[in-house]
């Protein structure tokens, strides 16, 4: 039937009277959640120096060494919403990694766009007590030596090998 809306379906939850346009919005968009109790304390600033989330998030994003993406940011409660344009799809994983790895965040809603279209996504995992890299790099890519990969795909992030914490979720290149 022409001009009659398909509903669209997005992890589990169908919308239905969407256009394709939104549904293409709705299944680009990613909710990817987060240990709220673990990560840096950058947060708590917010109270002493009347400083913005945004602003705050943003520095904390150009200090890890990401520089300035072209990214809006916005927390509320403890999920924060990244929106904007990206260079590529690593760019935007680490964008995604480095806020949900902050103390007091349990959701990151992706909704950042790749310019230059989508590649592979990475796989996300999260760091049990106990763990060290070479122990995850054993689970997933079946040998413990990999590990430097990992290490890579967490930079700017991650600074040293052996310092990683429980409830961190780190990306998992293919």
């Amino acid at each position: 039937m022409v001009g009659s809306l398909q509903p669209a379906v997005y992890k589990g939850y169908t919308f239905t009277n969407t256009p394709e346009n939104l549904r293409t919005e709705i299944q680009n968009m990613s909710l990817i959640s987060f240990l709220k109790d673990a990560g840096e304390k950058i947060l708590d600033a917010l109270t002493s120096n009347h400083a913005s989330a945004e602003d705050v998030l943003k520095k904390h994003i150009s200090e890890v060494g990401l520089g300035n993406p072209n990214v809006h940011i916005e927390v509320i409660g403890s999920t924060v919403i990244v929106e904007g344009q990206v260079a590529n799809q690593e760019e935007k994983e680490k964008i995604v990694v480095t806020l949900g790895n902050i103390h007091g965040v349990d959701k990151v809603d992706d909704r950042m766009t790749v310019a230059g279209g989508e590649t592979a996504e990475s796989e996300y995992v999260e760091v049990q007590s106990g763990d060290t890299l070479s122990a995850i790099s054993k689970r997933v890519y079946g040998d413990a030596n990999q590990y430097q990969k990992i290490f890579e795909a967490n930079k700017p992030m991650l600074k040293d090998v052996n310092r990683i914490y429980p409830g961190q979720k780190l990306r998992i290149p293919r």
